[in-house]
């Protein structure tokens, strides 16, 4: 794996009000994909959820869930730019063997690095930022890590296919791009490795889908 900067991306400072995070991208806040998501899918599973649990677990279950995932792409992150890093907090030390095992796994066909951690937009719509951007088994390629508590089942994960569309279709328009296919790696603290894969049609439909949901959202923040 190598890497090459054949971009230069953006760093858009990012700000969390009440649950919505937007990104400033030249002097304009714009809101981000997964708040997009967020703010526009059904809730009933998740309301159904919070009453089977209780809202103070169904919090630590988020709140640990956040932590751990946060730990895990540092993990990567670090990995990937060959300084290193350690974590010894009890989060730490779940995360490490989660981020070993998709560096492991779902890293190894990785060929080439445009970057790492990259702030993506689109102009006056959104922004967002993925995981991996680079060259993967011969073909452009976009990548999303995720932690998860238990596996997932692919028709569990629309959402995610909507995200990774999203970004998809921000680098094809800021950099010229064609990006492939997206990949999409999730791992569990038990470290069962899963990966989904979108590509071809079925790319674009989820950036198509996803410009719907878009639509939905700025209708509802007139």
């Amino acid at each position: 794996m190598k890497w090459n900067k054949k971009f230069e991306y953006v760093r858009g400072p990012r700000a969390t009000v009440q649950g919505s995070r937007t990104y400033d991208i030249k002097g304009k806040p714009l809101p981000s994909v997964t708040t997009i998501l967020d703010k526009t899918k059904d809730q009933d599973y998740i309301i159904k959820w919070k009453k089977r649990v209780g809202v103070d677990e169904a919090t630590r279950i988020k709140n640990l869930s956040s932590k751990r995932g946060t730990a895990m792409h540092k993990f990567i992150e670090k990995h990937l730019e060959g300084t290193g890093y350690d974590d010894a907090t009890p989060v730490g030390r779940e995360a490490k063997p989660m981020a070993r095992k998709i560096i492991e796994d779902g890293l190894a066909p990785l060929e080439e690095v445009w970057g790492s951690e990259v702030t993506l937009y689109y102009p006056d719509l959104y922004a967002g930022t993925t995981d991996l951007v680079g060259i993967y088994n011969g073909l452009e390629t976009l990548i999303d890590y995720k932690q998860s508590n238990r596996p997932k089942q692919r028709e569990w994960i629309t959402d995610y296919f909507l995200q990774v569309g999203a970004y998809c279709l921000a680098h094809d328009y800021l950099y010229d791009t064609r990006i492939k296919q997206a990949i999409i790696m999730v791992c569990t603290p038990d470290c069962y490795y899963q990966e989904f894969k979108v590509e071809g049609v079925d790319l674009r439909q989820q950036k198509y889908n996803f410009m719907n949901r878009l639509e939905k959202y700025h209708e509802s923040h007139k």
